[in-house]
């Protein structure tokens, strides 16, 4: 039997069972790919990141939902640096990152802000029925129709694509009632991990928007606060010019009706998209592993 160190860290938060929990196994070298999904699935949380060493970067990492593995996750990597921060592995300043959408740059600050630069951003607009996507999501389709004759649906990526689904006010956001199936093939159709779901109406006074991100296609029926969905709804604003003065830093909200709240930062601009948040351990232990050859069942 082979035992890991294992985290749960809340990311985009600084309270602790708020936010986003992600699985952080900080020395994953040795474990197979079966092995890395047995963990994220006994942990259960919506991501698990795996580090591993890198030649390209200063490390690489791999980041798995309880079903599958997926290409970037801003939330784990939030999670991940803050862990290596307090562990004393690395100091504010520029880092590397290898993941499977290639080398990107991560920027820690003093505060222990973790800043992570997503990927080129890819935006395409679509035609859907809104009558069909606000059955998807249990949302009066009217609600869609109002704000989309300004900001139209769209599968934004800087990393992994989603549906951004613009709703014109909160009630309509914090009532959805999603249907799964109907959102599962939803996605499949358009090539997207899940659907972001938001309003300019948000709660907070200094927010930007609220957001809601179901994504049962990978496992994760729904997100309490996601960084990559938040970078490529940021590139999607910026994309539809939904400001007449686009501003530097935009804050999104998510959360708060799973009882996860917690707020991602955004800077979006000619140079890229970046993200940005805080995170807090809050739990700190170990995870027997079967080795590959094993029946799989992880024991605690």
């Amino acid at each position: 039997m082979q035992t890991v160190r294992i985290l749960l860290v809340d990311a985009f938060t600084d309270e602790p069972l708020a936010g986003n929990a992600a699985g952080v196994v900080p020395d994953a070298d040795e474990l197979t790919d079966d092995q890395m999904q047995a963990v994220a699935r006994e942990l259960s949380v919506s991501e698990t990141a795996f580090l591993a060493e890198s030649k390209d970067a200063d490390r690489k990492v791999r980041y798995f939902t309880p079903t599958t593995e997926v290409d970037l996750c801003g939330h784990a990597t939030i999670a991940s640096h803050v862990h290596l921060l307090e562990d004393g592995v690395i100091s504010p300043g520029a880092h590397t990152l290898e993941t499977n959408v290639g080398v990107l740059d991560i920027d820690v600050e003093d505060d222990r802000t973790v800043w992570m630069t997503q990927d080129k951003p890819d935006i395409e607009t679509v035609e859907l029925d809104y009558d069909r996507v606000g059955d998807a999501l249990g949302i009066d389709s009217a609600a869609l129709r109002d704000v989309g004759a300004d900001i139209p649906m769209a599968v934004a990526s800087t990393g992994l694509p989603f549906l951004v689904v613009p709703v014109n006010f909160l009630e309509h956001v914090s009532g959805a009632e999603p249907d799964m199936a109907a959102i599962e093939e939803l996605s499949k159709e358009v090539g997207s991990v899940g659907i972001y779901a938001c309003t300019f109406d948000a709660i907070d006074a200094e927010s930007t928007l609220h957001g809601r991100m179901f994504a049962p296609l990978a496992g994760v029926p729904e997100d309490p606060v996601t960084g990559t969905a938040s970078g490529a709804v940021g590139a999607y604003l910026r994309e539809t010019a939904a400001f007449d003065e686009f501003p530097e830093e935009m804050r999104f909200e998510q959360g708060h009706f799973v009882d996860r709240p917690g707020y991602v930062r955004v800077r979006a601009d000619e140079h890229g998209v970046r993200v940005g948040g805080r995170a807090t351990t809050a739990l700190d232990g170990q995870l027997v592993v079967p080795e590959p050859e094993d029946d799989g069942i992880i024991e605690v």
